[in-house]
């Protein structure tokens, strides 16, 4: 063999966007269905919204469905990543609105079909950044399936589902009080409603009677007083009884309005008085109903004040429609008290505007009969959620579901396909267009304005992705063979909003659960706990962290991070350890390529016990990393395939090989050198999931290498016969030593270049001969890890001696004497000692007196006080061999 040069810097730029490549060119993302008896293992990507840029949320989400996909693959099964993105009706809208605005214009003045053009251009502009950033940070989805929720296949998938729904009694139309975004002027699902705490006022309101009689109603809203058609108390309220059939004067207005009785109101709050807004609150929308209330709508659909108010607030602003009436109401004598108050106001999830509740006709999926559907299915394990937390979460939404305002008053979406005849009134919705009314013939029909909600489309992404264009349709290949999909990956924000509506609609239509797992993992968050935003400028840019530290460099950190159950903490320093392995990789991988020159390859080589060790290590690091995938516990596997890598292959068994490589015979460089590539060749393939640039780029070097792709090898799989305990029994004791005078020799600052001189004396107890043994037989490899010279071994016949110039350590079932004296400055180092022994008596001192101070550990984080109590701990241990070490001295 000749040697192969890596280069001596680990520089990711020089290879990933070659290595992705390579993969792309081989067809290496593509489903093999080629021997595979198992099922296929599939994943949808969660679409990416196509209005930006990904953020690094995307960089966590897309990494995990990356690693577990690789796995798969490489465990032989057929598997199969479909990527697409998401039109993101209002998102997306937003975007080429305040593009128009940009340059005078509006959508309006440019009318809806041009409007539409110039959002399918930004569509593509994103697209194409998209794409880009996917392959940056190594996505292995299979192109050749991309998906757009607005592509042909797909918009025929959703109208189906409109017009099925619609067969089925599951959608109707009507007029009802929805979420109302007045800066995006189009209703919201309850579930695209964000609630945040914000400083407000509530304001105390006289409302007078006949006789100059009055009641004292409480709003945080005062202009909704304006659309109020009713007073609420309740009927057992004593200060209220005799105001049945009465009117009361609505201030502001010439109107008089009913004092109505109800067990809904609440006599023990405020003043026990509730004023009625039927078209501004859903509370009184549904006391309106059961009273049987005029409904008076206040607003028009921008926001302001409309013609039911007098005029001199008409075309207000809501906020100056409150300066307005609280003005006048002063004036008047009707503002009791104002008195501060935090409370929970919705906002818009897409551009944060505050919601107004609006009475507005929409069309509504029922959503109960699905929800049923989806709650037995769980319940009989159709599907399962990691962590199993969620599923009482999920249990929560689905018994306490309410139906899905699905209309959207936008131009950019799936358009509703629903016609009006204006000359009979008649509604006809269909699959397909029409261009006559099919009941009265007449030729003046008019669609629907509206679009589908962005989740309407989304919610069929697990079977619409592969080609389902309906139950009666003939279905494609891809969806006989990939549906149901195996695996959901995405985080919790986003749980209703998709999951659960993904798994009501693949039980709907096409009868099964759309995927098996669903691994919900956390937020991305700075390090002071703050979800990373724009507004915060807490966030981090993942094209930014692969230019600096590479992409395998961040997929690494990020799972390795990913703990089940709990939110993500990063800055970008966080990112170096993910650089710093894959570093390691490099380096290990280039000295043993480097060392290649004339050695020969043999077959079968005899395996030496630390050759059996290191392959036991590695088979017992592949079964772990199964485990965990299979539980998707990534921290869990990146741990193990770390320790394994850096630990056992680096730190121990690579520095093992040296004594063969150094001195031994060509025929032991030969053995040596063979079984170093294979173990390399395996472990790059345990870690090609989390680091597959640097591993795949190193893979292309190693001679004989079999599989020409490393992402097509198979996976290390765990094999019985390559455990071999004793000789990890052993190990761990030639470990434990090591280990043992390494640390001494940094306690006492002793140079690699000296040499020292060791005695150790071994239990005699008959289950513990190995040690004596393990110790005999390993004297060179003791020599060449620890620094030694000179090795006396002998069996212990009483307790081992002090020599003056040494110090003694023990270790399970064996001590060790090490003479340093012949080594350092025993003066000098009797003093370090002795500073180290006082810099940690004023440690320990400082360490009791917070941990008995009771404020410190009454207010201090658990955290921390714990933390206080390790550091003591680990200090006290210290001065206890410091004090050893000196009286050995």
């Amino acid at each position: 063999m000749t040697a192969v040069e890596l280069t001596k810097a680990y520089d990711p730029k020089t290879f990933e966007d070659r290595i992705y490549a390579l993969w792309k060119d081989n067809g290496a993302f593509s489903p093999d269905t080629k021997n595979s008896e198992e099922p296929p293992f599939v994943v949808a990507i969660p679409p990416p919204n196509v209005t930006g840029v990904l953020h690094l949320g995307h960089g966590l989400n897309n990494s995990l469905q990356d690693i577990i996909v690789r796995f798969h693959r490489m465990r032989g099964v057929s598997a199969l990543w479909i990527p697409g993105t998401d039109h993101a009706g209002i998102a997306t809208q937003n975007v080429v609105e305040r593009k128009l605005k940009s340059t005078g214009k509006s959508r309006r003045e440019l009318g809806r079909e041009k409007f539409l053009e110039e959002t399918w251009k930004v569509k593509k502009e994103h697209h194409a950044i998209i794409t880009k950033q996917l392959e940056k940070i190594g996505a292995s989805v299979d192109w050749n399936r991309e998906r757009f929720t607005m592509d042909e296949g797909l918009s025929r998938a959703v109208r189906e589902i409109f017009v099925t729904l619609y067969e089925r009694d599951l959608l109707y139309k009507g007029k009802y009080l929805v979420n109302w975004c007045t800066s995006c002027t189009t209703a919201l699902a309850d579930d695209e409603v964000e609630y945040e705490d914000v400083s407000g006022k509530m304001y105390y309101i006289r409302y007078f009677l006949e006789n100059d009689a009055s009641i004292v109603i409480a709003t945080t809203r005062p202009e909704t007083m304006l659309g109020d058609t009713a007073v609420a108390v309740h009927p057992e309220d004593e200060r209220y009884v005799g105001l049945k059939g009465k009117t009361v004067r609505l201030p502001l207005t010439q109107r008089d309005i009913p004092v109505i009785f109800d067990t809904y109101v609440n006599k023990e709050l405020g003043t026990g008085a509730l004023k009625v807004t039927p078209a501004h609150d859903p509370n009184d929308w549904e006391l309106g109903n059961k009273h049987n209330l005029p409904v008076i709508n206040i607003l028009n659909p921008d926001g302001t004040l409309g013609d039911e108010v007098p005029e001199k607030y008409r075309a207000l602003a809501v906020k100056e429609a409150r300066k307005a009436v609280l003005e006048d109401l002063t004036a008047a004598g009707l503002l009791v008290k104002e008195e501060p108050l935090k409370h929970s106001v919705g906002h818009c999830y897409r551009c944060q505007t505050v919601i107004e509740p609006f009475l507005s006709e929409q069309w509504f999926v029922r959503m109960k009969p699905l929800a049923k559907k989806a709650l037995n299915s769980w319940q009989k394990g159709d599907f399962t959620f990691y962590p199993k937390k969620w599923e009482n979460t999920f249990k929560h939404w689905m018994e306490n579901i309410r139906d899905w305002c699905i209309s959207r008053q936008l131009w950019w979406g799936h358009r509703i396909p629903a016609w009006t005849c204006t000359d009979c009134g008649k509604l006809t919705v269909s699959r397909n267009d029409i261009n006559a009314c099919p009941d009265c013939n007449g030729k003046n029909i008019k669609q629907d304005p509206d679009v589908l909600d962005t989740w309407f489309s989304s919610w069929l992404w697990p079977f619409s992705t592969l080609g389902w264009e309906g139950e009666s349709q003939s279905n494609t290949a891809d969806f006989k063979n990939y549906y149901p999909t195996t695996a959901l990956i995405t985080a919790y924000d986003i749980i209703f909003f998709w999951v659960a509506r993904m798994i009501m609609a693949g039980l709907e239509f096409t009868g099964k659960a759309p995927f098996r797992d669903i691994y919900i993992h956390g937020l991305l968050r700075d390090k002071q706990g703050r979800k990373m935003s724009k507004s915060l400028g807490n966030g981090l840019d993942p094209l930014e962290l692969v230019d600096e530290f590479g992409a395998d460099a961040m997929k690494f950190t990020l799972s390795f991070m990913c703990a089940q159950g709990q939110d993500v903490l990063v800055d970008k320093e966080s990112f170096k350890v993910g650089s710093k392995f894959a570093n390691k990789v490099w380096n290990a991988s280039r000295y043993i390529l480097m060392n290649l020159e004339g050695r020969q390859l043999i077959d079968n080589p005899q395996l030496l016990p630390a050759d059996k060790w290191i392959y036991s290590r590695l088979n017992n690091a592949a079964k772990s990393m199964r485990e965990a995938f299979f539980s998707y516990r990534y921290n869990d596997a990146a741990l193990t395939a770390y320790e394994f890598f850096w630990n056992d292959f680096c730190d121990w068994y690579v520095e093992v090989t040296k004594l063969s490589m150094k001195g031994g015979s060509d025929s032991e460089k030969d053995r040596a050198t063979v079984i170093l590539l294979d173990v390399l060749k395996k472990s790059l393939q345990l870690l090609h999931p989390f680091l597959p640039f640097v591993t795949e780029e190193i893979y292309q070097k190693i001679p004989n290498r079999g599989a020409e792709l490393l992402i097509c090898s198979r996976y290390p799989e765990y094999d019985e016969k390559l455990f071999e305990p004793n000789e990890e029994r052993n190990f761990a004791v030639l470990q434990s030593l090591v280990g043992m005078i390494r640390t001494l020799r940094s306690e006492c600052n002793i140079t690699p270049d000296k040499k020292l001189r060791l005695l150790i004396r071994t239990s005699a107890e008959q289950e513990k001969q190995f040690i004596k043994k393990t110790f005999t037989e390993n004297e060179e490899l003791i020599k060449l890890l620890a620094g030694i010279g000179e090795i006396q071994i002998e069996t212990e016949k009483s307790e081992i001696q002090r020599i003056a110039g040494s110090i003694g350590m023990a270790g399970t079932g064996f001590e060790a004497l090490i003479f340093i004296a012949e080594a350092v400055d025993m003066s000098a180092l009797k003093k370090k000692f002795a500073n180290d022994l006082e810099r940690d008596h004023k440690y320990i001192e400082s360490l009791r007196i917070k941990l008995t101070n009771e404020q410190f550990t009454t207010n201090a984080p658990p955290e921390l006080v714990e933390e206080q109590k390790v550091k003591l701990h680990d200090t006290l241990k210290r001065t206890e061999k410091y004090t050893n070490y000196l009286k050995d001295l």
